[in-house]
């Protein structure tokens, strides 16, 4: 049987139907060439910010900051932009942008959730609406008699509604559960990176020396000296020669 035909005998409640499966199939599109990119490129990514922050942490930034269209690169750079951070600093800049992109993650979630609620009520609704108008057309008088058929063939077409519904909430919650499995090994992925990035930031701590700060300091500690007196005058001078 075609389609089409099948798609017209479901009654009312199959258009309804089909603007709920055509805004799943859009958002399950988008949500595999999202991670088709992610999970293609981001074991690289953190193996070169890694491998770099061995050696410098400028670099390590660089590679990260180049790989902020990804949502591995965004987290790595996080903590790497900072200009002065300590390790409380460094740990709190990777938590915090960890929550947003998982929470990017997640988008579309909450459509397909609607979806998978929706769609078997809007199929067992136009069920029953087929069955009420199939019934309503039999007279006692028919029992027994070839009229009956085609009452039945009307509850039998009645629940492609039901069926159509099944199949768009079944479809839907497979690739619902396969993103969902997704984001749990991004929370795996974030957290192991984070934490070998902190750790590579506690054994080869950047070189935060500023050489203006110390000059400040000397100069500071001049002004507390006397007048005339400079640094220099702490050393012990020769004795003067005695006045005769």
């Amino acid at each position: 049987m075609d389609i089409i035909d099948l798609f017209y005998k479901g009654g009312p409640a199959m258009w309804p139907l089909l603007a709920l499966s055509i805004l799943s199939l859009s958002v399950i599109f988008e949500r595999l060439w999202f991670w088709l990119r992610i999970l293609t490129q981001e074991k690289q990514i953190v193996e070169r910010v890694l491998d770099a922050a061995q050696d410098n942490w400028e670099i390590a930034a660089d590679i990260a900051k180049q790989a902020t269209d990804q949502p591995i690169g965004r987290f790595l750079y996080a903590p790497l932009r900072l200009q002065k951070t300590n390790v409380e600093t460094f740990r709190l800049a990777l938590e915090a942008t960890a929550e947003d992109e998982l929470a990017g993650m997640r988008r579309g979630e909450k459509l397909l959730e609607a979806v998978i609620a929706l769609s078997p009520l809007l199929g067992l609704l136009g069920t029953v609406l087929g069955l009420i108008q199939s019934l309503r057309s039999i007279r006692i008088g028919d029992l027994g008699t070839e009229s009956v058929a085609g009452t039945t063939t009307g509850i039998g077409e009645s629940l492609i509604s039901t069926a159509g519904g099944l199949i768009v909430a079944i479809t839907t919650l497979v690739f619902y559960r396969l993103f969902q499995g997704f984001v749990v090994n991004q929370v795996k992925v974030f957290r192991k990176a984070g934490n070998e990035l902190e750790l590579l930031y506690r054994q080869f701590p950047p070189d935060l020396s500023d050489t203006t700060s110390m000059s400040v300091s000397e100069v500071s500690q001049d002004n507390l000296l006397p007048p005339g007196k400079s640094r220099r005058s702490q050393f012990p001078q020769p004795p003067e020669p005695p006045v005769t």
